[in-house]
């Protein structure tokens, strides 16, 4: 082995071992680790513990909002490369659509909370396709400009459309159905246990989904979009359509994610989706690393629970997280955990064995052809 196979095999990177890998080694050791992830409103770890002002498994049920959140807007910023910055208007639009369905305060018919899942998955869809169709063939900063003010625009009919309530809101919005043994409802917005393990259980449907995407023609489309637009359209990807694809599935989750906490908050009105919001939501991809699910995982875990694990310094987190994402941009811009390049890595990985095969080749060549020398 040369002194350059020896180097990039110590430079191998966990995500890397980890694909390596056997399909019931991955298994065996994940099952441990979602047990442990499930059972923490429960166990408390002291390092992890709130402070006694804010309720622990609440905390962990924003923590998995949060990264349920953030494992959408990665498909649209991470995946396909389109710089959204109004994404808390899907994550309106799912809230609104769980509140007007099941909400005594709204003049719609009222349908159980399950079945309003997939209708606010649906009308987030659409609305997907309506913001998309017509600004996605835009790059760059205009598309974040016209994304950012789909997000305001989003909160301002929320907050002039009459049926949408305004500041006074929707209260008592529904929730899953289940009792506890007193009588009382399971889901409800004081005990965030149920929710959490409801959020993760969704967060793992959700990633074993996109993880399939990413690994399909769809995926890789995304990676070419992002590395090099012009490249990928010249290569015959029909690059509209799949990123269209990606701003309709990244609505999807966004809207999922809206009925969630509306559900568990009980109460929607206009102010939770402002552009600070938002701005928080892209935090937690860029902090945790774009194109990498595991990152935002990470991201959304640091941008949730540190203001609730520290509340003395709660109102300065848009200046930590600001000095955060400079110092970050500056270290390392990848992010915490930046996407792996698997396209770039596989392409190198087979140049160096066609390379090896054509010495190889050549070697025995010269061989052969010093044998049939000696013999002539």
């Amino acid at each position: 082995m040369t002194t350059t196979d020896t180097r990039a095999g110590q430079r191998r990177s966990l995500s890397e071992w980890w694909n390596n890998l056997n399909r019931p080694t991955q298994w065996a050791v994940m099952i441990p680790v979602v047990l442990l992830i499930y059972a923490l409103p429960w166990l408390n770890p002291p390092i992890l513990t709130t402070e006694p002002g804010y309720d622990f498994p609440i905390a962990m049920f924003e923590v998995a909002r949060y990264a349920l959140i953030a494992i959408g807007l990665n498909i649209v910023v991470g995946q396909a490369g389109l710089l959204d910055l109004g994404y808390v208007g899907f994550f309106a639009v799912g809230a609104y659509v769980a509140a007007l369905f099941t909400s005594p305060d709204s003049v719609l018919t009222k349908l159980p909370f399950l079945a309003v899942i997939p209708i606010a998955m649906a009308i987030t869809m659409v609305f997907g396709v309506i913001l998309g169709t017509p600004t996605l063939r835009l790059r760059g900063d205009y598309l974040a400009i016209v994304t950012l003010g789909f997000g305001e625009i989003v909160r301002l009919l929320a907050d002039n459309i009459e049926p949408l309530r305004g500041n006074q809101g929707f209260q008592q919005v529904g929730h899953p159905p289940g009792t506890n043994a007193d009588g009382t409802a399971l889901f409800n917005n004081t005990d965030g246990k149920p929710w959490y393990v409801l959020t993760v259980t969704v967060i793992i449907v959700v990633l074993l989904l996109v993880g399939n995407l990413e690994r399909s023609r769809v995926g890789r489309a995304w990676v070419a979009i992002r590395d090099d637009e012009d490249a990928a359209a010249i290569m015959g990807v029909q690059t509209f359509k799949f990123k269209v694809w990606a701003f309709v599935i990244g609505a999807a989750i966004g809207g999922l994610s809206g009925a969630l906490y509306a559900g568990q908050l009980a109460f929607v009105n206009n102010q939770k989706f402002d552009v600070v919001t938002s701005m928080l939501f892209l935090a937690a991809v860029i902090l945790g690393g774009s194109g990498n699910k595991v990152g935002v995982l990470l991201g959304a875990f640091v941008v949730a629970y540190v203001p609730l694990r520290f509340l003395g310094i709660a109102e300065y987190k848009f200046l930590i997280f600001g000095f955060a994402l400079i110092i970050l941009m500056i270290f390392r811009p990848q992010g915490l955990l930046g996407a792996r390049q698997r396209l770039l890595t596989y392409g190198r990985q087979a140049y160096q064995r066609l390379l090896g095969k054509g010495e190889q080749i050549s070697h025995d060549a010269s061989v052969s052809s010093d044998r049939d020398g000696g013999v002539k």
